[in-house]
């Protein structure tokens, strides 16, 4: 697995975090997260390398991506109240899994292996949709 790094590519044009073709798994434990990535990586479904998001990550990064404050702003996109419910999660210590899977065989294998520990979130971005996996 790799740390996660935000890249530009994973923003709307207005700044929020949307990383499209990508599964956002989010899990109570750090040891569930690292089981199921590196499951997902021996099994080899993903083409990229599975990125690991610790609590503190998620809350920098990923959240401040909707304002500049450790509580996101109010906003009329889901993609804003997606990141939210990431920024309650990692509030309470959760940590995520970020794993390309574009296509819908490769989000269905990527899920088979997440629905075999406790997960507390999942979502999988599309072009124009965020969809919820759980």
């Amino acid at each position: 697995m790799q740390p996660f790094s935000l890249q530009p590519g994973m923003q709307t044009l207005s700044g929020v975090f949307y990383p499209t073709g990508y599964v956002f798994a989010m899990f109570p434990t750090e040891a569930d997260a690292r089981r199921v990535g590196e499951r997902i990586e021996r099994d080899r479904l993903s083409r990229e390398p599975v990125m690991l998001l610790p609590p503190q990550q998620i809350l920098e990064q990923v959240v401040r991506t909707v304002g500049s404050s450790d509580i996101p702003l109010p906003s009329t996109g889901t993609e804003a109240a997606t990141v939210r419910q990431y920024a309650t999660l990692a509030g309470q210590g959760h940590w995520a899994l970020m794993v390309h899977a574009p296509d819908a065989g490769e989000t269905e294998a990527v899920m088979q292996v997440v629905r075999q520990a406790p997960f507390s979130f999942a979502e999988k971005y599309r072009r124009l949709v965020i969809e919820d996996l759980a």
